[in-house]
């Protein structure tokens, strides 16, 4: 995960010191060498993909790629709309990595892996998600493990739900039987995005109270509106929502299109942003930089 560009630009090995040095742990090891179970800890994964994603963009501006190119604005992701205001000049990487650590710990100790789950589910459409978790609550809201909510709407046919893991065991049992055509229980020990956030996200406003957010160069999208940041104290109370709010990711991505946008170019390890993005508009232009050979051909298309 960002191994070459790390060894190819200086700017993104520095990223990767400074990183080391603030979070006291060899975030170049994980991240490159592992264990695996080390850097799949949501305390671990959340501040090592901010800062590979954070070395990409150093490592860009580095290259000079799309110096030319107007960024009309810039959405993420869950984790990675820190990043988006990252760029979008919110914060330094210092601020964004020490609040990005903070989340990332007061997520992991939230609730235990024994309790929470999430669950991908394909082939119906959002309302029919919200239907069929809606009737596995309410058949569970006696018990005090009942709760499943949509998490992520993130394209058509793509819905991510979030919430005690034996309800969102019986909502994937449900879909299944109602047409899906996957539905599968996903390896994350954190119910992202559901009311069992609700003890981080206060947690979370109390850290965010510290964080000095600057003014916004281009308009960032929320995760949990669908539209430009307002910034300020706004942006923190939309952060701390997000925690217990649905990513609305199609919505975002939709705004964007209706808003001029044409081209989009997904920064980070993996690809998945970007088949969403076709998936919601299929004439959408798409590229992707995770890599040294992803950069240089980013490079040669927007040169």
């Amino acid at each position: 995960m960002g191994k070459d560009i790390y060894e190819n630009f200086k700017s993104a090995r520095l990223v990767f010191e400074e990183a080391s040095d603030s979070l006291h742990i060899d975030l170049k090891r994980i991240v490159f060498e592992g264990p695996e179970d080390e850097l799949n800890r949501t305390a671990i994964t959340q501040p090592a993909v901010f800062t590979v994603s954070a070395a990409i963009l150093y490592a860009m501006r580095e290259a000079g790629v799309g110096s030319d190119v107007k960024v009309a604005s810039t959405a993420g992701h869950s984790l990675g709309e820190y990043t988006s205001l990252f760029y979008g000049g919110a914060f330094d990487f210092q601020g964004g990595l020490s609040i990005v650590g903070k989340r990332g710990k007061i997520m992991e100790e939230a609730v235990s892996e024994e309790e929470g789950g999430m669950a991908a589910i394909l082939g119906l459409d959002r309302d029919d998600v919200d239907k069929l978790v809606s009737e596995v609550f309410e058949a569970n809201e006696q018990k005090e493990n009942g709760l499943v909510v949509a998490a992520n709407y993130n394209a058509p046919g793509q819905v991510v739900i979030s919430g005690h893991r034996g309800a969102v065991a019986a909502a994937v049992e449900l879909a299944t039987e109602r047409g899906a055509k996957k539905a599968v229980i996903l390896k994350v020990g954190v119910p992202s995005h559901s009311p069992l956030m609700k003890g981080a996200s206060e947690i979370l406003a109390e850290e965010l109270k510290d964080l000095e957010l600057g003014n916004l160069d281009l308009p960032v999208i929320s995760n949990v509106t669908a539209h430009p940041h307002p910034g300020g104290g706004e942006t923190k109370d939309l952060l701390v929502k997000q925690l217990v709010s649905p990513v609305r990711w199609e919505e975002s991505v939709k705004y964007m299109i209706d808003d001029g946008i044409t081209d989009f170019i997904e920064i980070g390890p993996g690809r998945v942003l970007s088949g969403l993005v076709k998936r919601i508009d299929r004439k959408a232009g798409i590229s992707s930089v995770g890599d040294l050979y992803s950069l240089k051909e980013v490079e040669k298309k927007y040169q």
